[in-house]
């Protein structure tokens, strides 16, 4: 896995590898599956993810920069990015509860060029001190889609996306 994700544990606040990744694979699909623990409660994590712009990483972006980036949190707001008269629509809010979780459904980065179904979810949960974080991302297609072999590299790109939100919530490097 690309980047070093960090678990922090509310009891002794142990820096420990992210649970999960690739959980499901075929070439139809697959199911990304991560989960952090920060030292933030449910209702200021909810604030940061929203606030995409304050945690993705420039890589990921069309533009360049993260500061390109907002998500509208209400039910079909966009995850958008806009500059210098250029637009892109990464996903669309399927559910939006502050302090418990963000549903959207797109076909983010290179996977929006390919007829495919994604719905990525950050599911909030309290544990102990501060939230876990469970975030899904399944991507559907037909079998000649071949996404057994692009789910490794997606795996990756999400890894250290939550990597980013975990650190800009506080937890450690």
């Amino acid at each position: 896995m690309r980047g070093a994700l960090a678990l922090v544990l509310a009891a002794g606040c142990v820096a420990l590898p992210v649970a999960g990744a690739v959980s499901e694979a075929s070439p139809s699909g697959f199911l990304v599956t991560l989960r952090a623990e920060v030292p933030a409660k449910p209702a200021a994590a909810y604030a940061t993810l929203t606030r995409v712009a304050s945690w993705w990483g420039d890589a990921h972006t069309y533009s360049g920069s993260a500061r390109n980036l907002s998500i509208d949190a209400a039910a079909g707001g966009c995850f958008c990015e806009r500059w210098e008269g250029n637009s892109v629509q990464h996903a669309r809010v399927l559910y939006a509860m502050p302090g418990s979780g963000l549903r959207l459904e797109g076909s983010l980065g290179p996977l929006q060029q390919m007829a495919v179904t994604g719905i990525l979810t950050f599911a909030l949960a309290p544990a102990g001190d501060g939230t876990a974080i469970t975030l899904t991302y399944r991507v559907r297609s037909a079998p000649e889609a071949g996404l057994d072999r692009i789910a490794p590299k997606v795996d990756a790109m999400w890894s250290g996306q939550l990597d980013q939100l975990a650190r800009a919530l506080g937890a450690p490097r």
